[in-house]
């Protein structure tokens, strides 16, 4: 009895005999050799104490104290496997200080190792040993690399550290691990885009760089790449093909994030390779404070002056991170701001060498996409944007400083001067045609939504409806505008103001999602919900009552004044 149930513990088929497989390579004895010697043996007693003996624990003084354990009613399954879980623990602590050390020879152990211990990598008890020596081999041989690859278990158990060994030559590998990384990106700025959490104090640009470097995408690719090259360009390979895929620009938004990253990890492997590194650390310190002072925009010109003849794909990346939101959300701050210093000063802009720096770069950002798709590696030129539009639009701040000044002064010192409803036609004209006058504009729209100045809104937002590109219309201003149009909330109270915002503006592309999240943000407001019934009876005249409408679980907001205009 004690033979035949030894041997079904030892033999017994199925999938577990494939495990101890590798035991014979190394020259231990496993189920097929206790088959074989119970088979041909004439007395299984003595053919199992036998076995024990060889493969037990070869200690002279254990054997007079097994005894005792079996006394204590202590299985001797349970006292081997305590002696082999102690053994593992102290083998993979020895591979790590090994690999720690500063021995010529360290890398030779370890492979050593590996070759002994390899044959056994599929069973559990063993694998996390060979996974510990695969981990801190600099180069596994690419016989194991390729049996790793081959199985889908061990490729999913073994460190990011042997999988980097893996992925930088299988680019198609690689790209199926990345891809569903870029994907939940996108999601979650979209998601930050369209979030009810909403003012002028806490919107998309809020979070300082060195927050959003420490979202879960970012810190998963960070450890992904690690200090690989390869892999490096791999992922900044994806992101240029997907952003001249999608037009998205939040792919150049973590391509610099990805960048500062490595940065702050020390990687210098890496940031000492790419030639946007500084660029992209200087203007992340420019986006923090959220504005380009006169000694950054030096360093910024000098990067840029920098790039010499036959190099000029530089460029390419260097317009790539300068498309990114944040960083064209800074340089358009920093383009009004300028302004205002120079209307104070009574200076004109083509005179002003910061101004014309911040032009460049904003072109630059602005021009991305095409310089890239075609490959042509030159900077926009700015002439009619410099002679043409900006004279238009210094007008335009001079009618509503003048305007503005014009009010706060008493009664008797105030002119008959009335506040101009028209606006320049090259201002008009160069915001439906040019990229960099329209962003310049439409930045223009939200500083004078954040200064309150509701004539300078009315006069202005109908001609944001032909913009480049609809540009007016994007995700990202629709937001911003949407934070700044809260501090407006008593104008909205004013039957000639929400008609300018609502039928001039918004209504004018009723079928863009952005224009319907800024219309429900403004719901609190009387005649904004107003608006919001016009726009159904519009646009569903079959729907009887609002609530039939797709909008009316939008509508329903858990704020008690929602309610109550609800109600109403």
């Amino acid at each position: 009895q004690r033979a035949e149930r030894f041997t079904r513990f030892r033999i017994s088929g199925g999938p577990d005999t494939a495990m101890f497989a590798g035991l014979s390579e190394l020259g231990i004895s496993n189920g097929d050799d206790l088959k074989e010697t119970l088979t041909n043996c004439t007395e299984p007693l003595k053919a199992i104490d036998q076995f024990q003996m060889e493969n037990g624990i070869l200690l002279p003084t254990l054997q007079s104290a097994l005894p005792f354990l079996d006394l204590h009613g202590t299985p001797r399954l349970e006292f081997h496997q305590s002696v082999f879980d102690e053994l593992r623990d102290k083998l993979m602590e020895r591979v790590a200080v090994i690999a720690d050390g500063k021995e010529e020879d360290r890398y030779g152990k370890l492979e050593e190792l590996l070759e002994k211990s390899f044959p056994l990598v599929k069973m559990p008890s063993i694998q996390p040993v060979v996974m510990q020596v695969l981990k801190h081999l600099p180069k596994v041989p690419e016989k194991k690399l390729k049996l790793v690859m081959a199985d889908k278990e061990l490729y999913k158990v073994c460190a990011v550290e042997v999988k980097r060994q893996i992925w930088q030559d299988n680019q198609a590998l690689f790209g199926d691990e990345v891809s569903p990384l870029l994907k939940q990106y996108i999601v979650e700025k979209e998601a930050a885009l369209f979030s009810s959490d909403l003012s002028i104090l806490h919107n998309f640009f809020s979070p300082s760089p060195k927050t959003r470097r420490q979202g879960e995408v970012v810190l998963k690719l960070t450890h992904m790449i690690g200090k690989n090259v390869k892999l490096y360009d791999m992922v900044l390979q994806f992101l240029r093909t997907l952003f001249l895929r999608t037009r998205n620009v939040h792919y150049c938004t973590l391509r610099a994030e990805l960048l500062m990253s490595l940065h702050d990890l020390d990687i210098s492997e890496i940031c000492s390779v790419d030639p946007c590194h500084k660029f992209t650390w200087c203007l992340d310190a420019c986006i923090r404070e959220k504005f380009v002072d006169g000694k950054r925009a030096r360093e910024l010109q000098g990067f840029l002056d920098g790039v010499k003849k036959g190099q000029e794909q530089v460029l390419g990346d260097l317009s790539m991170i300068l498309c990114d939101p944040f960083a064209c959300n800074t340089l358009a701050l920093s383009i009004m701001r300028n302004l205002q210093e120079l209307l104070s000063q009574e200076s004109l802009p083509r005179d002003s060498p910061d101004l014309m720096l911040l032009l460049r770069m904003l072109s630059l950002g602005q021009g991305a996409w095409d310089m890239i798709d075609s490959q042509v590696f030159k900077e926009p030129r700015l002439v009619e944007v410099v002679t043409r539009f900006l004279p238009a639009m210094m007008s335009v701040v001079v009618d509503d400083h003048t305007f503005t000044v014009e009010q706060k002064l008493p009664n008797e010192e105030k002119s008959s001067l009335t506040y101009p409803t028209g606006l320049p036609d090259a201002f008009s004209r160069y915001l439906l045609n040019n990229r960099v006058a329209c962003e310049m504009g439409l930045y223009y729209v939200l500083h004078i939504a954040k200064l309150r100045n509701k004539n300078a809104l009315q006069r202005l937002l109908p001609a944001l409806v032909d913009s480049y590109n609809d540009m007016a219309f994007s995700d990202i201003f629709l937001h911003l505008l949407t934070g700044h149009l809260t501090l407006l909330s008593d104008e909205f109270g004013s039957g000639d103001f929400c008609s300018v915002v609502f039928d001039g503006f918004l209504l004018t592309s009723f079928s863009r999602f952005g224009c319907l999240v800024l219309i429900l943000s403004c719901v609190p407001h009387t005649h904004s919900f107003y608006y919001l019934i016009k726009w159904q009876n519009n646009y569903f005249p079959a729907k009887k009552t609002f609530t039939d409408t797709p909008f009316a679980c939008c509508c329903i907001c858990t704020r008690k004044c929602c309610r109550r205009t609800w109600r109403h």
